[in-house]
């Protein structure tokens, strides 16, 4: 009886933070599970998240969500404000406070905007394609991505 009623209240819960604001530009962390969602699988109770936000040196992208443990984990951090490093000309990475579920594999190859996480708690957004020979898991992709630069960028997601 105790389980059902967690889930009913979760599930409440996600309904009424997870809701469509095209306007949202607010990533105050008091604001958690209130992000910009596009693309809804509402099946039952179950609500998921197929697409959410993403800002990168003032301009906004859309991170289209794999369906994975991860990307669940991934989620419950959002909105959140990074601050990421460069790595390799190719991509931008940050080690969040969280540990995340992984289901790493390798892909061998990279493309520009796929979103990962190397480990289980370092988030790397690739803005160049390449060969790989490390383990990833997939959070996501943004298409349209440009080129980054050199320079540690600031990524609101959410």
């Amino acid at each position: 009886m105790k389980k059902e009623l967690l889930i009913v209240i979760c599930c409440l819960l996600l309904l009424t933070g997870c809701k469509n604001n095209s306007n949202n530009s607010n990533f105050n962390n008091n604001e958690t599970n209130n992000f910009t969602t596009q693309n809804k699988d509402i099946k039952g109770t179950d609500e998921k998240v197929s697409d959410i936000k993403v800002i990168i040196n003032d301009k906004t992208y859309t991170l289209k969500l794999e369906n994975n443990s991860t990307v669940e984990g991934f989620i419950n951090l959002l909105p959140q404000e990074f601050t990421m490093s460069e790595l390799n000309g190719n991509e931008k990475y940050v080690y969040i406070d969280n540990s995340l579920t992984t289901n790493s594999y390798y892909p061998k190859h990279i493309k520009k905007g796929d979103v990962m996480l190397f480990g289980n708690n370092c988030l790397v957004i690739f803005y160049k394609s390449f060969d790989t020979s490390y383990s990833y898991t997939k959070i996501g992709h943004i298409d349209n991505l440009e080129d980054l630069g050199n320079e540690s960028i600031i990524a609101k997601i959410g």
